[in-house]
């Protein structure tokens, strides 16, 4: 008994450790100013953050990158994860780890060589940059996570379809995807999520016309002290929670995990 009260006084320790600053950030944003405890509360933040046009665009470039990425990563990502688990080769192991070189090389180094690549290809725009560098960065998580599902799959039940007379694109698309479409969303969310706070990337290959929410807002703290970056976060985390909740509704995670 001793040691379970124990366990739980530590567990509860560990996450008023991670969610404390949550927790300043979320009572900072209705203050009058960066004060904690906050002498007075207002909304004033909240509306000056969803009213300022410049958020409000950085806000749907954050979305439309981040959901085009990942659905253009989930067309390659899930095809190449059914091949590397379906059909064994030489050298599949030296192609998961080419999957995996995106994940291990730091961010940084990705934006700036990719801003350099760009630069010598003349001056690609803004978007397509953007878009393909958060494609190339979601592509080894949608292969991951889906190569997880995959490997909890029998194979077998396919094979029986085709033995009986279907096509195998038939096969997979009727037996395969419907049996890891809860890798398939999991992925989804992820590489959403990844993308919609993608910082270093989007920090290098952002320009006139075309940045994301989360380098909107790091060019805010450049010039202002105020609460309104921490409202705008506090929205964030709320996008986050909200289209992930969304997605599982819709697509019956819950019912499968």
């Amino acid at each position: 008994m001793r040691r379970s009260r124990a366990l739980i006084a530590l567990m509860l320790l560990v996450y008023t450790f991670i969610l404390s600053p949550f927790v300043v950030i979320f009572i900072v944003s209705f203050g009058p100013n960066l004060v904690f405890p906050p002498t007075s509360l207002t909304l004033n933040w909240y509306v000056r953050a969803v009213s300022m046009r410049m958020f409000r665009e950085a806000f749907v470039t954050s979305l439309e990158i981040g959901l085009l990425a990942i659905m253009i990563a989930l067309f390659f990502g899930v095809p190449a994860a059914y091949a590397l688990i379906r059909f064994p080769f030489r050298g599949r192991e030296t192609v998961e780890f080419a999957f995996t070189a995106p994940i291990v090389v730091p961010a940084l180094v990705i934006g700036f060589a990719l801003l350099r690549y760009y630069i010598q290809l003349g001056r690609l725009p803004v978007f397509p940059g953007l878009l393909i560098a958060h494609t190339v960065i979601l592509v080894p998580y949608a292969v991951r996570v889906t190569a997880a599902s995959l490997r909890n799959f029998d194979f077998l039940t396919e094979e029986a379809a085709i033995s009986l007379g279907a096509p195998p694109w038939k096969a997979f698309f009727r037996i395969v995807l419907p049996n890891v479409r809860t890798g398939v969303l999991a992925a989804f969310i992820l590489g959403f999520t990844l993308s919609f706070n993608m910082v270093p990337i989007s920090l290098f290959l952002t320009g006139p016309g075309y940045t994301t929410l989360p380098i909107q807002m790091l060019s805010y703290m450049e010039y202002y002290f105020n609460p309104l970056v921490a409202a705008l976060s506090v929205l964030m985390i709320l996008f986050t929670v909200i289209i992930t909740q969304v997605a599982e509704s819709a697509l019956g995670l819950s019912r499968h995990i």
